[in-house]
């Protein structure tokens, strides 16, 4: 089961204002290894607006194929060029992620889903559950029902419970 990360752009509403069930410019990315990004790193960083990080690959590229050219270094070459490729591939989704984090988008939720579809329906229907829930109940109770005066506070830094959950 792969997991997703859910990001909106920065100048979409709050959750609770969301009154459609699609919004858009929402984006999920798959937490996991990119087949696209592996086979074809430059390209897929540069379709990805990743500009760095598609020069350091040309960079790393260009010096392993030069490197494999040369007598004696050739596995030296390959194993620099099958890492550009197999970093790609790896971190490929992070690094489009951490992009847009940076450019302003919040993270939403992360949901753990067998695809993008079923990842989809899960956000969208914590969404609508969400926004249907009564924010203001009617009776609101504070006086806690069990007190405990010798144990007042959470102990050893965690935080505390009546004794039942």
């Amino acid at each position: 089961m792969a997991s997703y990360l859910i990001l909106s752009p920065a100048g979409a509403p709050n959750r609770s204002e969301v009154s459609d069930r699609y919004r858009d410019g929402t984006r999920f990315i798959r937490d996991g290894f990119s087949w696209k990004a592996f086979l074809f790193p430059t390209l897929w960083m540069l379709y990805n607006r990743l500009w760095l990080h598609a020069v350091a690959a040309v960079l790393l590229q260009g010096f392993a194929l030069e490197l494999m050219r040369q007598p004696g270094f050739f596995a030296a070459g390959a194993a620099i060029w099958l890492g550009v490729h197999i970093l790609a591939g790896l971190e490929g989704p992070d690094a489009v992620g951490q992009r847009l984090i940076n450019l302003g988008w919040t993270i939403e939720n992360l949901v753990a889903a067998h695809d993008l579809a079923t990842a989809e329906e899960i956000h969208f229907s914590e969404i609508e559950r969400e926004s249907q829930r009564d924010i203001h109940p009617k009776n609101w109770d504070i006086s806690p029902t069990h007190t405990n005066s010798s144990r007042p506070g959470p102990s050893f830094g965690l935080p505390g419970y009546d004794g039942g959950r």
